[in-house]
């Protein structure tokens, strides 16, 4: 895949495109842009995504936190996965949000050589998004742009998969039906931080994860089973989101996992968090020994998790 950006100094090839944010590149996502590649191999044309590195609605509204499955960066490498030939990331602006769907859809065509348009089942566009499929249509007609309603996505198991959907399994936890809605597991990625260091002296040290992306959702509070991603080698681990309420050493939300059979020292590096399953909330233990003791059931448990 091939990424383009509106300063890329390139001359376009006629394209078949979709349109959209596509945050985490989803099932219904995926079955999207494969219903592109089938028409743009149909029409002998190239294949494209046009996407934004900014959520739209971030840009017109300062103080949104969008609580993204995935930062721009790990969303193109996603995209790349599927065998699109061009993403071109376009920037949305005040002044893009502004033009109808006409006027956007005659930029498409002229500056980006878009010769047909695929629409998601669902998707809007435009200023307001006050117009619609047929819509599109007929202006397509006029301009010479064919426009193709996409098939809709369905699951085996009835659930509508979509972002919101997602965003709405992990704030329950349910990192397993997000998983199974995404068609990989969630992850996070970020940077190994110095914390409390209480882990070390309990017996289980930890490292901690600030994430790269501060508008990057973060699962519910709990403990997990998960792989944590160092040089590219997978490590099994258990790792925990919320307080440390037992401890009481702090007040900062924190995402810390103990990762089994390594010791090293990794501040500063760069760590991949994947999540597998929920394993509890997060508790208060009556006493430092009880936590020990629950953390020694997690660590049996998560490791027979893990070993599926």
């Amino acid at each position: 895949m091939q990424l383009f950006t509106e300063t890329s100094d390139i001359d376009f090839c006629p394209s078949v495109a979709t349109i959209g944010f596509f945050d985490g590149v989803h099932r219904g996502h995926r079955y999207l842009i494969e219903q592109v590649r089938e028409v743009a191999a149909a029409r002998g044309l190239t294949s494209s995504v046009i996407t934004f590195p900014v959520h739209p609605r971030k840009v017109m509204q300062a103080d949104y936190r969008p609580e993204l499955l995935t930062s721009c960066e790990e969303k193109v490498a996603l995209l790349a996965e599927t065998g699109i030939d061009y993403c071109m990331m376009l920037e949305f602006t005040p002044e893009v949000a502004r033009l109808s769907a006409k006027q956007f859809m005659q930029i498409l065509k002229d500056r980006y050589q878009i010769q047909a348009l695929v629409v998601g089942y669902d998707h809007r566009f435009g200023h307001n998004r006050s117009e619609g499929f047929e819509d599109y249509v007929r202006y397509g007609q006029d301009m010479g742009m064919e426009v193709l309603l996409a098939r809709a996505y369905s699951s085996d198991e009835n659930i509508t998969v979509s972002s919101s959907m997602i965003r709405h399994f992990l704030q329950q936890g349910n990192v397993a039906s997000a998983a199974e809605c995404l068609s990989y597991n969630f992850f996070l990625e970020g940077t190994v931080v110095g914390g409390y260091r209480v882990g070390r002296k309990i017996g289980f040290p930890t490292a901690n994860l600030r994430v790269n992306d501060p508008d990057k959702i973060i699962p519910a509070d709990g403990v997990y089973a998960v792989y944590v991603f160092l040089d590219g080698v997978r490590y099994g681990g258990m790792l925990s989101i919320g307080y440390r309420p037992t401890l009481a050493n702090g007040t900062d939300r924190s995402i810390e996992v103990n990762i089994f059979h390594f010791n090293a020292d990794i501040y500063n590096q760069p760590m991949r968090i994947s999540f597998v399953r929920y394993m509890r909330p997060e508790l208060k233990f009556d006493s430092v020994e009880e936590l020990i003791a629950r953390i020694r059931q997690d660590e049996t448990e998560v490791k027979a998790v893990l070993e599926k």
